[in-house]
């Protein structure tokens, strides 16, 4: 049931959390429909210098009347959802909670029940859908009945063996059952992470060398640009043995499995991205399972580009264009990224270049040319694209770049996601607005609120969020 926001005062003074500030743009968007060069989109000039004020177009998402914005989201969910944000971005905070649930006090009961219960009713209920499908159902039911879409993630991942990922296997299934919009499955779950980085390997040594061939490889669409990154394989990589290639197989059954049950309940499936040592296996499972069942007009597949990698713009573009030029259907979800610190970290202690754009602007400036990129794509007739920010700035942007596109409202190709608890003002100003519009909602414990390893601690997401949206005056940040 929605409740309607009682107190005209404590909407007032959520006021300024509500409202974003408007960096400067460091990308050029463009109202043109033509298709895309690929080399002139790749080597277009520098981004113009940043403006002080806002264009016209930012005005598409209006957060200003915050009584309307949030009128289906209770006084007292908001007030939560502002102390948890506040609480979840001060550093010092989250690294003694890490240092508590990692310490011998857990193993005394009174405290491990005390600080596990205190997580569950302020972090976890905050980001967290449930411990399991269905409970998330039930919070799902919620969000559709405050106009939003849920988007359900069963949020396991790194399998080490078959037996494992048998059991991720029923949980993605069980999810696609309580889902009623897109859910998310991480292909680390469904195949040995061993295996996936073994592929990984043979994959990355293939594209270098014409000579090399892959006997088990299935038709996919191309998974590297001449910039990515392969200082994960200097040397050749042995043949998969027998047994690897049987467990391959394993996986790519389970991947079927799925793919075979969202076709059944009409449920498109997006795969997660992971690190760059990784990612070419998850891609290749992603791009051959689409040109396998992404068919007729809407895709049922989405891969996910990671746009705070230096390739990224690269690789979506030339996946894209392969998909249209063989008919095929594929869908994008773009995110900013996850693994910012231990990426870094290796292409350190390797002494090469990091894979992550040096700065925050470069990695804003890629997200919202990859986003034009795809509303071109949908414009004329061809791709999908799940634009997944917490970012009201490349928001704001993306929803001006469709209406002057003529993209109209409904079109299933075009989706806006948000992760639960993280962004509700941005979600709830683009359903407004019009637009199609998801939040994510993440099942089991609280490593489902994107582990400590994916940004150096989970307040990373909170703080590059709240300079966006909940302290305007900050600047140069964002997620």
């Amino acid at each position: 049931m929605a409740h309607r926001v009682a107190c005209p005062k404590i909407v007032q003074r959520l006021r300024p959390f509500a409202k974003p500030h408007y960096s400067a743009a460091h990308s050029s968007i463009t109202a043109t429909v033509s298709p895309l060069n690929l080399d002139q989109f790749l080597n277009a000039p520098p981004p113009t210098a940043a403006v002080d004020h806002p264009s016209p177009t930012t005005a598409i998402i209006d957060v200003d009347d915050v009584k309307e914005l949030f009128s289906s989201v209770s006084t007292g969910k908001l007030l939560r959802s502002a102390v948890n944000l506040h609480a979840a971005a001060v550093e010092p905070m989250i690294d003694l909670g890490m240092w508590v649930m990692n310490s011998k006090l857990m193993r005394t009961p009174l405290l491990r029940e005390a600080t596990v219960g205190t997580i569950k009713h302020t972090f976890y209920d905050q980001f967290c859908a449930g411990p399991g499908p269905a409970e998330a159902a039930r919070t799902a039911a919620r969000i559709w009945d405050s106009g939003l879409k849920g988007m359900l993630v069963y949020a396991l991942e790194h399998a080490s063996d078959n037996e494992s990922c048998d059991r991720n296997l029923e949980g993605f299934l069980q999810t696609v059952e309580s889902a009623k919009s897109l859910p998310t499955s991480s292909i680390t779950a469904i195949c040995p992470l061993g295996l996936l980085k073994r592929v990984s390997d043979l994959l990355r040594w293939e594209y270098n060398n014409d000579s090399f061939q892959l006997p088990w490889k299935l038709n996919t669409l191309p998974i590297f640009a001449h910039s990515s990154p392969f200082y994960h394989t200097l040397s050749k990589p042995d043949p998969l043995t027998v047994e690897e290639e049987t467990d391959l197989h394993f996986a790519e059954q389970r991947m079927l499995k799925i793919c075979q049950s969202c076709i059944e309940a009409n449920v498109p499936l997006t795969i997660d991205a992971e690190d760059t040592s990784v990612q070419p296996g998850i891609d290749y499972f992603t791009y051959s399972a689409a040109l396998m069942h992404n068919v007729g007009d809407n895709p049922i597949i989405y891969g996910t580009i990671q746009t705070y990698l230096k390739d990224a713009k690269e690789r979506l573009i030339i996946s894209a264009n392969a998909a249209e030029k063989m008919g095929v259907p594929m869908g994008f979800k773009l995110v900013r990224g996850a693994y910012m610190s231990s990426e870094r970290q290796l292409a350190s202690s390797l002494g090469v270049e990091s894979p992550i754009h040096n700065t925050i602007d470069q990695t804003h400036a890629c997200f919202n040319d990859c986003t034009t990129f795809m509303l071109e794509k949908i414009a004329s007739g061809s791709g999908a694209v799940i634009i997944a920010t917490h970012n009201m700035d490349s928001g704001n942007k993306a929803a001006a770049k469709a209406r002057d596109l003529g993209i109209q409202n409904g079109n299933q190709k075009l989706q806006f996601a948000q992760l639960y608890g993280m962004a509700d003002g941005l979600s709830f100003g683009l359903k407004n607005a019009g637009f199609q519009e998801g939040v994510e909602e993440e099942t089991e414990s609280c490593n489902s609120v994107r582990r400590t390893e994916r940004e150096g601690n989970f307040s990373e997401p909170v703080r590059l969020h709240k300079s966006k949206f909940w302290y305007p005056k900050e600047k140069k940040k964002g997620s």
